[in-house]
């Protein structure tokens, strides 16, 4: 059993004065691997963002015997009291806490690590507050709202040596067809690789809803933290406790609309298909219709093209032959493709048992979970270059190793890295 520390005002005061100010917390959070306890010793849990998403993961967590859920956060007082009632309710006891700021989940020395499932132009800011803090990160895809964060976040992570999970599942859910896919591919069973296809929804577009009476018990200005001031409206934060996936991903103010909700998971199989998860597309060009929604094409530096267009899903297409895959299915031309299984000799991808496994397990050797904080920022990076394609409507260039806009495309760096933020919630410092 996890052993429950209690941090006192002012420690908490004090802990998130120094999260604000970019300075060393006060309490930080011991590295489990450096804990002396059994390996049955629970590693405490806290979650950001009570939505219908961490509420999937909070009853994942519940059923655990290797974790314990220790506090919960949420700006929405209806939703944030429904997920500490269900803790309390499983453990038998008043212990879990409930707060409005997650940087008080981050000051507690008894937990270990954060899951994270807010809108996305939170997570950038709440990677970093959490590495800083010391806590393993399991967060949502896309795992960042701008380039910049998705730079930021590699770096984080690495400068306090944490454990990043990307929620990008289809690596390792829907009975492996992804995997398989990519190892089939990168088998050379197709032959060499020309082009890849990503059919997924579009972009986002600025916000224009109309003004809304406020949500009773909604801390409005938090939730919308970094983003412009502007009224409540029940798209953007849905009143009590939903189980839909809310709009505001279609708003550029918080999301990147389907490019990055559906984009880091089809992009994402793109990006590992081609053995690009440390790297990324160079140049990626917009539809050359006027006004089309699809067609921007990313072109790699082998010459490898990937697509945003075709049937839903993603499309290897080779020299020999293609396969196509998505949540539902996997099929090849020609078919006999996948009827001949591969050898030994055949390269093969990690296979967990699910994300949270590889997540928990690798929070306990400290090694690298199959989503880590580069491949999350490598493929979410692939949505936001393309999103820049289509709102600009003109070529983006790009170096992936350096992270930097390149050509003509570097003098807009400034602009097309981040976004601006309102005052009082800048970007933490690393």
């Amino acid at each position: 059993m996890t052993r429950r520390v209690e941090v006192s005002r002012r420690g908490f005061i004090a802990a998130s004065a120094a999260l604000i100010a970019g300075g060393p917390l006060l309490f930080p959070s011991r590295a489990y691997a450096s804990r002396k306890g059994s390996a049955n010793d629970r590693i405490g849990i806290a979650l950001i963002g009570m939505g219908i998403q961490n509420r999937f993961h909070l009853n994942s967590f519940l059923k655990r015997g290797d974790t314990q859920v220790l506090a919960v956060c949420d700006v929405d007082a209806t939703r944030l009291n429904h997920a500490r009632d269900a803790v309390n309710k499983h453990y038998g006891n008043n212990d879990c806490l409930a707060a409005v700021d997650y940087r008080e989940l981050l000051a507690r020395q008894d937990i270990d690590a954060v899951v994270i499932s807010t809108p996305d132009h939170w997570h950038g800011i709440q990677i970093l507050d959490a590495a800083r803090a010391g806590k393993d990160i399991y967060c949502e895809k896309p795992l960042t709202l701008t380039l910049a964060e998705a730079k930021a976040s590699i770096d984080a992570v690495r400068k306090h040596k944490r454990v990043l999970q990307t929620g990008s599942q289809q690596r390792t859910e829907h009975e492996g067809r992804f995997r398989r896919a990519c190892e089939y591919a990168r088998a050379g069973r197709i032959g060499d690789i020309l082009a890849v296809h990503a059919g997924l929804g579009t972009s986002s577009v600025w916000c224009d809803l109309p003004a809304e009476e406020p949500e009773p018990g909604l801390d409005w200005d938090r939730w919308l933290g970094p983003a412009p001031m502007r009224p409540y409206n029940a798209i953007l934060s849905p009143r009590g406790v939903h189980n839909h996936y809310p709009n505001w991903r279609l708003y550029r103010e918080y999301s990147g609309g389907m490019m990055t909700d559906w984009g880091a998971h089809h992009f994402d199989i793109a990006q590992w298909a081609l053995n690009a998860d440390d790297s990324g597309p160079v140049e990626v060009l917009p539809p050359a219709k006027e006004g089309a929604t699809h067609g921007a094409r990313f072109r790699y530096a082998n010459g490898v093209t990937l697509t945003h267009g075709g049937p839903f899903g993603v499309t290897i297409i080779g020299t020999s032959g293609m396969i196509y895959v998505t949540r539902e299915g996997i099929a090849s031309t020609p078919a006999r493709v996948l009827e001949q299984p591969l050898t030994d000799a055949d390269p093969r991808l990690p296979a967990p048992r699910s994300h949270i496994d590889d997540w928990i397990e690798r929070i306990r050797d400290r090694g690298q979970c199959i989503c880590n904080e580069e491949v999350g920022a490598r493929s979410v990076a692939v949505c936001h270059l393309g999103n820049l394609a289509y709102w600009n409507r003109r070529a983006i260039h790009w170096d992936p190793k350096s992270w930097a806009f390149t050509g003509d495309s570097a003098p807009h760096a400034a602009e097309w890295m981040d976004n601006p933020r309102r005052a009082g919630y800048e970007l933490p410092t690393i």
